[in-house]
């Protein structure tokens, strides 16, 4: 039997996502015709959602997400850290490297939202829950562009320059979060290395759904 849902709340829900996939923003118009309803339905949506600040309304008219979604979003990295850890942790004493989990953080941006150090290491890489990144600066960012192609293989990122190091990070497969298991290691990680980050990435995907 198919549980009963609410068609308004769901056309809501449908309009924040499409207007988050359009961060240039789209007008009334536009979205009626991207989600094939009539433009006083879209209107209705559009007024109450800005009444509880998840959507907002430039000059020119084009729609846009709201700031009321930030405060949403700190509510979900508190319970992301919870379901992490404790998978985190067994990858770091594994591995004897600084394990972590990244999530997105806008358009083309990382922020890093849990991090395991493990007990006995030589290096301490003292990265901190917070730490910002460009997506395309770190494997966590190669990850998550690769994720986007439907290829969830792990990414390696060979150490920069002297004193630098390597680092290694494989996508999480849970719908609604596009999030990243990754390492800081002294050298490129071999095969043993990336089956444990592997498992982990595994085991947090499994707590998040």
């Amino acid at each position: 039997m198919t549980a009963e849902t609410s068609q308004t709340l769901d056309r809501g829900l449908t309009l924040l996502t499409l207007l988050a996939d359009h961060p240039e923003g789209m007008r009334v118009s536009e979205i009626a015709a991207e989600l094939g309803i009539g433009r006083t339905v879209v209107y209705r949506l559009v007024v109450t959602l800005e009444k509880h600040a998840l959507l907002r309304r430039a000059a020119d008219g084009r729609c846009h997400v709201g700031l009321g979604l930030i405060g949403l979003a700190r509510q979900v990295q508190p319970l992301l850290r919870e379901a992490a850890l404790p998978a985190l942790r067994r990858l770091a004493d594994a591995t004897t490297a600084t394990a972590h989990l990244t999530i997105t953080d806008g358009a083309d941006g990382l922020v890093v939202v849990a991090v395991a150090e493990p007990p006995r290491a030589e290096l301490f890489v003292g990265l901190r829950v917070g730490s910002r990144s460009g997506l395309e600066d770190t494997a966590a960012g190669q990850a998550i562009l690769l994720s986007r192609r439907g290829d969830s293989r792990p990414v390696v990122a060979p150490p920069r320059g002297p004193g630098a190091v390597a680092s290694a990070a494989a996508a999480v497969s849970v719908p609604g979060i596009e999030a990243v298991v990754g390492l800081y290691v002294l050298t490129p990680p071999d095969e043993t290395v990336l089956t444990e980050l592997i498992s982990a990435r595994d085991a947090i995907a499994t707590r998040l759904r």
